[in-house]
């Protein structure tokens, strides 16, 4: 077969890279026309990188699968254009379309254990890329993926190599979707939620590797994510889109420092800031839900949910006006006067490529700054939850191995901590750390080679299988992927049910199962579907309303927030902390957002490479002195604040494999403060930096409080 030329728009002088012009998608489901996309515009120049974001179920992957052709066959076009570099994608024959894919577009996907073949190993999966799209031999295209896995950070890359995705951790799995993505050389590269379960190291590192592809080939980038600090570190411009539509465009700066549509500051309002605490304020949230795909919206589609909607809004439809005025209505009293027949004026589509103009869908927008607070609960203290000084929890010198082949892996190391009720211990580290493998050994998924836990005074029994019904009970998790712990033929109903009977204390299982999926802010119309049928945040919401469906002492959370938006993840943890507050739950809580860690934790431990090298209380940990990993960490947070650029401390290398830890302290390879020969000749003691802040590591509390205070990290030694 022939490969057809695509056909290249020619009233188009300067071609974008990504043009979608009034795209409408719809999918068909059961008899049903469902609409997704509606009148959807927006350019992206080369070179350009443009953020959308929104709420799961807005239509943001169903965009970036329309613009790169991957629509599942119920999904259709209805009308509008997409064009990438000038060309319709609409005409390409299939021979041309896997032509232009692998040489022009690449796309990393929000699930990577869907994308990546669980049949085949990371190498050969790597290496295909290569081979297919280069025509590589096979040495060739391995000593290339091996490359590219170097690229993204991944220990022990020939090890990652000879593995299937299932033996590495979700962040493993999702830098090696990225290494595959990176390996082309795309000009267009679309990130559907890219940094999800990636660290902050890490996803600071995969941000410098995506502009060194952009200032390389001037590739073009399409970042959907939930992570609006992320937006703000990458992105040129923003656009928001709500239950299909645009709702707000412009430059990322002055979206989110001055928003002007109420949903736009409604996100906004979601995200915990850089040092906040649960006690210190609680966080915003937004009432409702999205509407359901197909149902018929009149006036404003975000009108239902809005605190600023008047009847004008649900008379009728806003154009996407500019900001400021462009004929629009200026304030409350014109909009509220308008007539409910069409507007006199035009509708204002996305500027050209290059123009800073920005765009609202909304008659309001000059009052979106006094839009009113809502007033959530605010987190009590940990004494004034009860906390008592005893533990629920005691973990002391926990050790778990594992075996790869001939080399043993020590994935937690010497392990000892403590929890008392009504507390949450955040746990931080890179992928890798032992954070899970600490999680499964607690609640019982694997059992530790030496060490003990002991749960309200009583040693706990290795597994699960050999536990009580009222230790299992008690002691609940929350996995970091819901699709692998979500039974994929049953409805959501019917999962939370088979919970409540098996761990419910009596009572209607019927009324149960309602007050857990409104508690999560899952509608009834959800639990009829199946897994399948939900977004990943409403899938994630599931899981963690199954947690508790044994009213539990102690849940594990497992990267609970990672798979949600903003708005969900705000509405989770105040969900965490009112019942942490109203029944004294205690909460082990992994995260890679050391935001969220920071905003809902009462004390922090930090791992690294099997060590717990650093514990202290939540405010203690996130100020200096702290261990210098620590400082890395932090520094690599992305912020929503323009005026906190903090510089951030590139870690060396990666991270050294767990066969073979480094001599003396742990960190030295990668340090940036490390003393020499001391660091790699003796294990570090552990030092008190305050009343229980403790650190492993050589230099003193008031030495590495005078350096970091500074913010002049020391030269880093070569080892």
């Amino acid at each position: 077969m022939s490969v057809v030329e695509p056909q290249v728009d020619s009233r188009d002088p300067a071609p974008a890279a990504l043009d979608v012009r009034d795209l409408e998608v719809t999918f068909h489901r059961r008899g049903r026309d469902l609409p997704v996309l509606k009148g959807v515009t927006l350019r992206i120049a080369p070179g350009e990188a443009y953020g959308l974001v929104g709420e799961s179920g807005c239509g943001k992957t169903t965009l970036a699968m329309a613009a790169l052709r991957y629509l599942a066959s119920n999904g259709t076009v209805d009308a509008g254009q997409v064009l990438v570099e000038g060309r319709d994608v609409s005409t390409l024959s299939d021979e041309a379309l896997r032509k232009w894919r692998g040489e022009a577009v690449a796309m990393v996907y929000q699930d990577p254990a869907a994308a990546l073949s669980p049949a085949m190993r990371i190498g050969d999966q790597v290496a295909e890329v290569f081979r297919y799209h280069e025509g590589l031999s096979k040495a060739e295209a391995l000593k290339r993926a091996r490359e590219s896995l170097r690229r993204v950070a991944l220990p022990d890359p020939d090890a990652t190599l000879r593995r299937y995705p299932f033996e590495l951790s979700g962040g493993q799995q999702q830098r090696v979707v990225i290494a595959m993505a990176l390996a082309v050389n795309p000009r267009l590269l679309v990130l559907d939620e890219p940094t999800t379960g990636l660290d902050a190291t890490v996803e600071a590192e995969i941000l410098d590797l995506i502009e060194e592809l952009r200032g390389r080939i001037h590739a073009a980038i399409l970042l959907i994510t939930h992570n609006l600090g992320l937006v703000a570190r990458l992105c040129e411009r923003v656009g928001v889109l709500y239950a299909g539509r645009v709702v707000e465009e412009g430059p990322a700066r002055e979206i989110f420092t001055d928003p002007r549509h109420p949903y736009t500051m409604g996100l906004l309002r979601c995200v915990p800031r850089f040092g906040m605490n649960k006690t210190d304020a609680a966080l915003q949230t937004i009432p409702g839900t999205l509407p359901a795909l197909g149902e018929p919206l009149e006036g404003c589609v975000y009108s239902a949910r809005c605190p600023m909607a008047k009847p004008v809004c649900i008379r009728r439809e806003p154009d996407l006006y500019a900001w400021p005025g462009d004929g629009g209505p200026r304030g409350r009293a014109e909009a509220e006067a308008m007539p409910p027949e069409p507007a006199a004026f035009s509708p204002h589509h996305a500027n050209p490529v290059g123009e800073a103009a920005r765009h609202a869908r909304c008659y309001f927008s000059a009052e979106v700054a006094q839009m009113p607070h809502l007033t959530p609960v605010l987190a009590t203290s940990l004494e004034a939850r009860g906390a008592t000084a005893g533990a629920v929890l005691e973990i002391d010198d926990l050790v778990r191995t594992f075996r790869d082949g001939r080399r043993k892996l020590t994935a937690v190391s010497d392990v000892s901590l403590n929890l008392r009720r009504g507390e949450t211990f955040g746990l931080v580290g890179e992928s890798g750390s032992g954070k899970t493998t600490l999680a499964k050994c607690v609640t019982g998924l694997i059992a530790p080679d030496s060490g003990t836990v002991t749960f309200e005074g009583k040693r706990l029994r290795a597994t699960a299988g050999r536990r009580s019904q009222d230790a299992l009970r008690a002691i609940q998790m929350v996995f970091q992927n819901p699709d692998s712990t979500l039974n994929p033929a049953w409805s959501t109903r019917a999962i939370l049910t088979r919970a409540v009977r098996k761990l419910g204390s009596g009572g209607s299982v019927r009324a149960k199962v309602d007050k857990l999926s409104a508690d999560v802010r899952v509608e009834p119309r959800f639990l009829i579907q199946k897994p399948s049928d939900l977004s990943g945040g409403q899938k994630q919401r599931i899981a963690i309303a199954r947690a508790f469906a044994g009213d539990p002492t102690l849940v594990v959370c497992d990267e609970p927030a990672s798979a949600l938006d903003v708005s969900v993840q705000a509405s989770i943890l105040n969900l965490l902390v009112e019942l942490q507050t109203n029944e004294q739950v205690s909460y082990v809580f992994i995260s890679h957002d050391l935001a969220v860690v920071r905003y809902i934790s009462d004390r922090i431990g930090v791992m690294y490479l099997a060590e717990l090298i650093e514990v202290g209380s939540a405010e203690e940990v996130f100020n200096p002195p702290h261990h210098p990993y620590t400082e890395a960490l932090l520094s690599s947070i992305p912020t929503l604040d323009f005026g906190d650029r903090r510089e951030r401390i590139a870690l060396r290398g990666t991270m050294p494999s767990l066969s073979e830890p480094p001599s003396g302290c742990r960190f030295h390879t990668r340090c940036h403060r490390t003393l020499g020969d001391i660091c790699v000749e003796q294990e570090p003691p552990v030092q008190e930096a305050a009343p229980g802040h403790t650190y492993k590591c050589h230099i003193p509390p008031h030495e590495l409080l005078a350096a970091q205070a500074t913010a002049e990290p020391a030269a880093p030694i070569k080892a």
